[in-house]
């Protein structure tokens, strides 16, 4: 990864530039694995329930009705 950085007057680095390509792609990890994360944390929540989309249709209607 070829990177430049952006330094304040005391030297220190402030900011990163990135070519295009390598900044998709961490973008694309980061993405990644926050789904990863929504996955794992939907599974802890999972009660074992389920309901045919048929059903869930049929409840949806009669709670609107």
């Amino acid at each position: 990864m070829k990177t430049q950085f952006i330094v304040d007057e005391a030297g220190h680095k402030t900011a990163v530039i990135l070519p295009i390509d390598d900044y998709n792609a961490l973008v694309s990890e980061l993405e990644d694995a926050d789904d990863v994360r929504m996955y794992d944390e939907a599974k802890k929540e999972d009660d074992g329930a389920r309901m045919l989309f048929t059903d869930y249709l049929k409840s949806r209607k009669a709670k609107n009705a």
